[in-house]
């Protein structure tokens, strides 16, 4: 198979520069979400057949807007989507890294599995979000969550990290306006609207200052 017919180059090539050698560990990640997807439900059923487009071209958004990021923290990691991409595609820079946490011990044996297969610079962090950041020492340079909870529990969770040296980056679908109405009732935030080069509709919500409000109202 020529490397433009690859599945999903096209799609890859039009966000950033990717090897072959990236694209060979990005197929093995694919390979092994597909064939743990029978036990553990890693992503919806009916986005396997468009799993390069859906996930993997759209986790590698990431790296497309912020190259220069090097220490991700990923939220609610599940099957690797952002979380593993990034790493994939972060592998052989300088001191790169993604801490990927995640509360359910299938889905952290999968990640611990692909992270060694695929060479990522990753490390699996077993449990609640809130018990895992409760201590968290690591060095972050930005936050990621992709499909894991409403923007008013993001904030809640990730809110004291979150500033100028420390964005968030918050994936979300076509109603994520209502969310950030929703939010604004309660956090006085910077936001920055990336709109998404993959899903039509949705974004990246890039958020550099997140302060509560003391009543609590608009």
């Amino acid at each position: 198979m020529q490397p433009e017919t690859l599945p999903g180059l096209e799609a890859l090539r039009a966000l950033l520069p990717v090897s072959r050698e990236t694209y060979e560990r990005l197929a093995t990640l694919v390979g092994l979400v597909k064939k743990w997807q029978r036990a553990e439900n890693l992503v919806a059923a009916s986005t396997l057949d468009t799993i390069w487009t859906r996930h993997v071209a759209d986790s590698a958004q990431l790296v497309a807007l912020f190259p220069q990021i090097r220490h991700w923290l990923d939220l609610g990691s599940g099957g690797g989507f952002p979380g593993l991409v990034t790493a994939i595609l972060l592998n052989g820079s300088d001191n790169g890294m993604v801490h990927l946490v995640e509360s359910n011990a299938r889905k952290c044996a999968f990640l611990r599995t692909a992270a060694r297969e695929t060479g990522a610079p990753a490390t699996i962090h077993h449990g609640r979000i809130e018990d895992i950041l409760a201590g968290w020492t690591a060095p972050v340079e930005a936050i990621s969550a992709r499909a894991l909870a409403p923007l008013p529990v993001l904030f809640q969770l990730a809110g004291r990290f979150m500033a100028p040296e420390c964005p968030a980056m918050f994936f979300k679908g076509v109603d994520y306006r209502n969310e950030i109405d929703e939010v604004s009732q309660s956090w006085d935030c910077d936001l920055v609207i990336h709109p998404s080069r993959i899903s039509e509709g949705s974004v990246i919500l890039e958020v550099r200052r997140a302060v509560p409000k003391a009543d609590g109202r608009t």
